[in-house]
C-alpha cells in the first residue's frame, strides 16, 4: 500500500483511505439496514491490505455507520487505523450540542478518542454559524481532554470561503472535494494547493464523484482512456490522477462490495503510484476527458443523501440519478418509464412544496427546487 506523510503532523498514512458512507444494505430502501457480517469483511480486507485511514460521519446511515464500524474494529483492528468521524454542523443548535454530538459518537464507535473529528460540511452559512457558537475552541477543549487527537473540518462550497476558513484558526487537516473533473470547482486544486502550502493535510473525498468516474462510462469516454492503456480501468485512471496530485494525502473511496476493496487496495499498491506518475500525455488526456464529462452532466450530485429526509417523501438522490444518467448515457425512455412510476407513488417532482429542506443540505449547493421543475419538463 502506497503510503504518505501527513503534513506537519508527520504521521504516515495509507494513500488509500475507507469512507463508510455507502456500506452494503440488507435492504436497499432502508440505508440503516448495514449488513454489519458483510461490512466487517470488507474493512478488515482493507485494513489488512494496508489502508490505515477509515472515515465516517454522525449523520452516515442514519447514524448505523459509526455503529458498524465499532463491530468492524474489534479483535485489534481499532489500534491498527485512524478513525475519523464528523460533527453535524446543520444540527448544531447551541455550543453545548458540539460536545453531545461527540459525545455520542464516542459511544457509538466504542472508542475513547477519536483520531481525526472533522466539522462536517462547512460551507458560508455554517461557517458563520461555527464563528458564532465558538466551536473551534470547543475542539481545542475536546483535544486538551483526549477526546479527539486532530480537529479539521470537511468543505463544500466556493474557493473563497474555504480561503477564509483555512486563514482563521491553525487547522490540523481538512477535507475537500476533488477529482479530475473538479479541479475548479468548490476548494479545487487552489484549495489543495493552499492547505499543502501550510502543511495542512487533505484528505480527498469523492475521487470518483460518487461512482460516476468509475462505472457506465460512455463508450467514447471509454474508448479514449483505453486508447493509451487498454488495461487500465477508469477507477484506476481516476485514482491515479489524483495519487499524483502534490498535496492529496489521503484518497477517500466509499466502498460498497469487497470486490471494490479489492480492487481499491491492488490499485493503491502499485509502486508507480506516486507524485510525478501521470506523464504530460496521461495529463492531456484526462484533461481532454474531463470537458467530454462536463458536457454531458447535468446535475453536479454526488449522492450523499443528505437530501432524502425529504418530508414530501421525494427522492430526491435518484431523481437526479436519473436525468443525470439519461443525459449522459442516452436512457431517456427509461428514465421517464421509472418517472411514471414515480408519479404514480405521487414521489415524483410535481409533490415539491418548496421548503427549502433539502436546500439548506445540499454540500454542493444545487439550486434543488428549480432543478426539480426542469427534471419534471423533461420526464413527463
Amino acid at each position: 500500500m502506497q503510503r504518505r506523510i501527513m503534513g506537519k503532523l508527520g504521521h504516515e498514512v495509507s494513500l488509500l483511505g475507507f469512507g463508510a458512507m455507502r456500506l452494503p444494505l440488507l435492504d436497499s430502501s432502508d440505508s440503516k439496514s448495514i449488513d454489519f457480517t458483510e461490512t466487517t469483511r470488507m474493512i478488515r480486507a482493507a485494513i489488512d491490505g494496508g489502508v490505515s485511514y477509515i472515515d465516517s460521519a454522525y449523520v452516515y446511515h442514519g447514524g448505523m455507520s459509526e455503529v458498524a464500524l465499532a463491530k468492524a474494529l474489534t479483535d485489534g483492528y481499532r489500534e491498527r487505523v485512524f478513525l475519523a468521524t464528523k460533527s453535524p454542523t446543520w444540527m448544531l443548535k447551541t455550543p453545548e450540542d458540539f460536545d453531545r454530538y461527540l459525545e455520542e459518537s464516542l459511544q457509538r464507535l466504542e472508542t475513547d478518542c477519536i483520531d481525526f473529528y472533522l466539522q462536517h460540511s462547512l460551507s458560508r452559512d455554517g461557517w458563520q454559524q461555527f464563528k458564532e457558537m465558538d466551536l473551534f475552541q470547543r475542539g481545542q477543549a475536546a483535544k486538551a481532554a483526549g477526546k479527539i487527537r486532530y480537529f479539521g473540518f470537511s468543505f463544500h462550497d466556493s474557493l473563497d470561503v474555504f480561503q477564509e476558513i483555512l486563514d482563521a484558526y491553525p487547522w490540523d487537516f481538512c477535507q475537500i472535494q476533488y477529482n479530475y473533473l473538479d479541479v475548479d470547482y468548490q476548494a479545487g486544486k487552489a484549495g489543495l494547493q493552499a492547505a499543502a502550502a501550510r502543511g495542512i493535510p487533505v484528505i480527498v473525498m469523492e475521487p470518483l464523484r460518487g461512482g460516476r468516474l468509475a462505472s457506465g462510462i460512455p463508450d467514447e469516454i471509454g474508448e479514449m482512456l483505453s486508447s493509451m492503456h487498454p488495461d487500465r480501468s477508469p477507477v484506476e485512471w481516476a485514482i491515479r490522477w489524483l495519487a499524483d496530485q502534490p498535496g492529496a494525502t489521503v484518497i477517500l473511496s466509499g466502498m460498497s462490495t469487497l470486490e471494490q476493496v479489492e480492487q481499491n487496495v491492488a490499485i493503491t499498491s502499485s509502486e508507480e503510484l506516486t507524485v510525478g506518475c501521470m506523464s504530460s500525455e496521461e495529463q492531456s488526456l484526462i484533461s481532454e476527458v474531463a470537458s467530454l464529462w462536463r458536457k454531458r452532466i447535468k446535475v453536479p450530485c454526488t449522492e450523499c443523501q443528505y437530501c432524502s429526509a425529504c418530508p414530501q417523501g421525494i427522492n430526491i438522490p435518484e431523481l437526479f440519478s436519473g436525468y443525470n444518467s439519461a443525459s449522459m448515457f442516452d436512457t431517456w425512455d427509461q428514465a421517464r418509464k421509472r418517472y411514471a412510476s414515480l408519479v404514480g407513488e405521487k414521489k415524483d417532482a410535481t409533490v415539491c412544496i418548496a421548503c427549502g429542506a433539502c436546500e439548506s443540505v445540499c454540500p454542493q449547493h444545487i439550486p434543488i427546487i428549480e432543478t426539480l421543475k426542469t427534471i419534471d419538463k423533461a420526464l413527463h
